[in-house]
């Protein structure tokens, strides 16, 4: 989902970071605050009936934008206590270009967590909402200055907004998950309660994309491209969001060892750099190789070792010298599951894992044969009459898996 972000802090053993496509969204609110543009509200400071300054504007917006990510923060921090609290890993929270997202290490474990966890963010914005407010008011009645009252004014309107727009009943929104855990309690089925979620969600999102066009063709374009946006951010998320839930079914408990290669192509490490490319990269058009010694593992010998030697110097350096001795990152215990395994494919971005049983290398397992075997199982499933009928490509799961296929 993300591409550069920056860890800021933790919060409650939480890690919080920030998406560069944040700092979009951070212009673009300061810039709406401050100047008036209708991108939001309509003319919120400036309208003002105060003679401040433009940098004084400025100030306004930029503090407000943060302000309101504060909340956004809070909002998702409600979200990833409740799930810690029920005993769900939590990888952090990232803010970023449509909001924040509370990162969950699975889905919930019942639908009674799957309810608690997504009533907590819209409860929080509720008590910000009446605190901002009640701020406002009490700022009026002791003559407050003017900017303070017009800043907490704003940010309980949007706290309102915010709420307002997560109890819509459209997965993945919060009232989408509330809707879920719903029909998850009635079915028993988790699978199923997802998908007529996500159909909601995906109806929900191509409306703001229909009438992010008619406020185009209004003239209104900024307003119609981001709502058109968040239309489209919402349909592939709801779209992800059953997808998830079918690979995990289809994947969460099978052992790493029934798709391991036993025989994978590996490096001795007194080989030069020379004869490694010549004799195994070109011929197996592999990026990566296990560099392995009477059975046990000693690193792992990746092509991006070749941009740090002179190709001159090729025949001068073994693959013992320059391989990497850092094996978590490529490695897998034969004792995991194939989830783990995907997960760990997704955080690194490589499609081949090394199985290992403490420093011995056991196989290699691929995201090829995972999905291939994601696709048989969901094959043989189309005769159930108890769950959808309808299944992505595997090509579309592990495109939304984020995984790049070395």
């Amino acid at each position: 989902m993300f591409g550069a972000k920056w860890r800021l802090l933790r919060l409650a053993g939480i890690p919080i970071s920030v998406d560069l496509s944040w700092l979009i969204i951070l212009a673009l609110l300061t810039f709406s605050f401050a100047s008036g543009f209708p991108f939001i509200l309509h003319e919120y400071f400036p309208a003002m009936d105060q003679e401040l300054a433009a940098y004084q504007y400025w100030l306004m917006g930029l503090a407000t934008a943060i302000a309101f990510f504060v909340c956004i923060l809070l909002h998702e921090l409600g979200h990833a206590i409740v799930a810690k609290s029920r005993g769900m890993p939590i990888r952090g929270i990232t803010l970023f270009l449509f909001g924040g997202v509370a990162e969950l290490g699975g889905e919930p474990p019942s639908a009674a967590t799957e309810f608690l966890m997504a009533i907590a963010g819209p409860a929080v914005s509720v008590v910000l909402g009446l605190a901002f407010g009640i701020l406002a008011v009490l700022g009026v009645r002791l003559a407050w200055p003017a900017p303070i009252i017009a800043m907490l004014g704003y940010l309980a309107a949007i706290n309102a907004m915010v709420l307002i727009f997560n109890l819509i009943p459209a997965f993945p929104l919060d009232g989408g998950r509330v809707l879920r855990s719903i029909l998850w309690g009635i079915s028993g089925n988790l699978r199923s309660a997802t998908y007529w979620a996500s159909l909601a969600g995906q109806g929900f999102a191509w409306l703001l994309i229909i009438l992010g066009g008619l406020q185009i063709f209004q003239g209104q374009w900024l307003g119609g491209i981001w709502m058109g946006l968040i239309g489209l951010f919402l349909n592939s998320a709801a779209q992800g969001g059953y997808q998830q839930v079918i690979v995990r079914q289809a994947l969460e408990g099978e052992p790493v060892r029934r798709f391991v290669n036993e025989h994978p192509i590996s490096v001795p490490p007194t080989i030069d750099l020379q004869h490694w490319v010549e004799d195994f990269v070109y011929r197996y058009h592999h990026r990566s190789f296990p560099v392995v010694t009477d059975g046990h593992l000693e690193g792992i010998i990746t092509t991006q070792v070749l941009s740090q030697v002179p190709r001159h110097e090729w025949s001068q350096h073994t693959v013992g010298e320059t391989m990497s001795h850092d094996l978590d990152a490529m490695t897998i215990p034969v004792s995991a599951d194939a989830m783990a395994a995907l997960g760990k494919m997704q955080r690194t971005g490589s499609s081949r894992l090394f199985v290992v049983d403490g420093d011995t290398l056991v196989g290699l397992i691929t995201l090829k044969d995972m999905l291939h075997l994601l696709n048989i199982k969901l094959e043989l499933e189309d005769g159930s009459h108890d769950r959808p009928r309808y299944h992505p490509p595997v090509e579309e799961i592990a495109e939304h898996e984020h995984l790049a296929h070395h």
